[in-house]
């Protein structure tokens, strides 16, 4: 089969075609970006220009280039010592991986020091890097773009916190619009004279003069930057969150709130010892906590979400074509998953044809956690088959997997866990389980059944073997089989059927 027919219809190819197989070979090289920033500098190697980010390689090394640079101008001396070994190795790095030159790009610190020309020109003279300078607006769009990499249908406020700025920009459609920059940096907030009413003033005046140039009409707002990862690392921590995956998690207002006067009322260093943040990064947590419960005052959203994705994806996201910025990180994904690790690279769409008549009427963005599960469904299976169930949970809920909240990520590795397995019963992941609600756990089930029924069904493909009527007003699933489906129609195959239909709750009809 080359599509699927709706039930108006009309034939439609879920899956797109092979892309990748036609991309240029610079489109698939591994591309290299540093990100040298007033706290920290970092190199990611990413394995292709890939729709959902490969990470092939990742390094951070917290220099504090602009520490202390709003009183003296100039860079951290001994910033730019640690900065300059950094990029050293950076460099050498890139050449012992064999990639094409790093992409190097320098924000807030070094666009504004005294001593920034100087120390660009010493990198390109020292470690052959050509590093750009870019401004706030440039830095406020690449944040934006890496938040559109991650999340395709983003719409609402994207803030960026440095060491000593912060970015705002519009997301909606795709696209990024109004964007600007600020001094609201913790390094430059601990410069603010006055005590805490004389910061809180401060800080208050800044983000009014923000709210007037962009609008205070924004439902969620996606935070960017290591000092907001850490606020909700122990937003986790406060409430006993049992996911520490913080892309994609979600906060309140109210819940934001909470955190920020729990983190006033804790040591520092236990509670860094508690998350496991740096110590560097742990010191700008109280001011980022200002700056954000002045964001949530200003702003007002209904919603905080975190996004791991920043400038470094942003600038991936300028090497893609339109056409895959298009495309759906989750599916492309899977589908690289499937070709990598599968088996039988090519079953999980005729698997998913296959059950599609149990999944009709389900909404687009159930539909397309049940292609993606379908394309994943075997590729655990070099795992011991004790462990295979909560290999493939696991790859799931924590893998680096961009358009996808954490509840669909619980789902869809809950689908696969129920592919090899018939009960979560006393399974180590159950506390992820109260993520969901009972009906989400039903069709979890549901779908893992349907997969662990029909991946057996027929190894090469279950049209040849038979088909899937449901009749949901009867009550009846019933399996038409084919001559050849007479004889894979054995007891292992009515086992499963019976289970599927069971957890449908609906009655297994067999016909020949």
């Amino acid at each position: 089969m080359n599509g699927v027919r709706t039930s108006t219809g009309q034939m439609v190819e879920p899956f797109g075609d092979n892309f990748f197989a036609k991309l240029p070979k610079r489109a698939l090289s591994r591309v290299g970006v540093v990100d040298v920033g007033s706290n920290s500098i970092r190199l990611v190697v990413f394995d292709g220009a890939a729709r959902s980010p490969a990470y092939f390689y990742n390094e951070k090394v917290m220099a504090g280039l602009g520490q202390d640079m709003a009183t003296t101008g100039r860079l951290n001396p001994a910033g730019v010592e640690r900065g300059f070994a950094a990029l050293r190795r950076f460099a050498a790095l890139a050449k012992g991986m064999d990639i094409e030159p790093l992409t190097c790009v320098a924000t807030a610190a070094v666009r504004e020091a005294e001593d920034g020309p100087e120390f660009q020109e010493r990198v390109e003279r020292e470690t052959g890097l050509k590093l750009w300078v870019i401004d706030g607006e440039e830095e406020a769009r690449l944040s934006a773009q890496g938040v559109l990499l991650g999340w395709p249908e983003a719409k609402g406020l994207v803030c960026d916190i440095g060491g000593n700025s912060m970015e705002l920009a519009e997301v909606e459609g795709g696209k990024v619009g109004r964007r600007v920059t600020s001094q609201l940096g913790p390094f430059r907030l601990q410069q603010v004279q006055g005590g805490k009413d004389g910061l809180r003033k401060h800080i208050r005046g800044i983000m009014a003069e923000l709210a007037e140039k962009m609008g205070t009409d924004h439902e969620r707002i996606y935070l960017v930057g290591g000092s907001w990862r850490a606020i909700a690392r122990l937003d986790m921590e406060r409430t006993g969150y049992p996911m520490t995956v913080l892309h994609e998690y979600r906060m309140t207002p109210d819940s934001v709130g909470k955190t920020v006067d729990w983190i006033a009322e804790h040591d520092l260093n236990q509670l860094r010892g508690r998350v496991g943040i740096s110590s560097s990064r742990m010191e700008l947590v109280p001011l980022a906590s200002r700056v954000l419960s002045e964001l949530i005052a200003t702003f007002k959203p209904a919603e905080l979400a975190v996004s791991s994705y920043g400038i470094r994806e942003g600038l991936l996201y300028e090497q893609m074509s339109d056409r895959l910025r298009k495309r759906d990180p989750l599916i492309e994904l899977a589908r690289f998953t499937e070709r990598q690790m599968a088996r039988m690279p090519g079953f999980g769409k005729k698997l998913y044809q296959f059950l599609l008549p149990i999944f009709q009427d389900v909404p687009p963005e159930r539909e397309r956690l049940i292609r993606a599960a379908c394309l994943m469904h075997d590729t655990t299976w070099r795992a011991h088959p004790d462990y295979r169930a909560e290999v493939c949970f696991d790859n799931v809920t924590r893998a680096n997997m961009a358009a996808l909240s954490h509840q669909e990520r619980i789902f869809l590795g809950l689908a696969l866990l129920h592919r090899y397995k018939n009960s979560r019963s006393k399974s180590p992941m159950a506390p992820l389980f109260e993520l969901l609600s009972k009906d989400e756990l039903r069709e979890a089930e549901i779908l893992g059944k349907a997969m662990r029924f029909g991946a057996m069904f027929s190894i090469d493909d279950p049209f040849e073997a038979g088909e899937l009527v449901y009749r949901p007003d009867d009550g009846q699933l019933e399996l038409k089989l084919t001559a050849t489906g007479r004889n894979l129609a054995g007891e292992v195959v009515e086992s499963r059927f019976k289970s599927l239909c069971n957890a449908m709750e609906v009655e297994p009809v067999v016909s020949a």
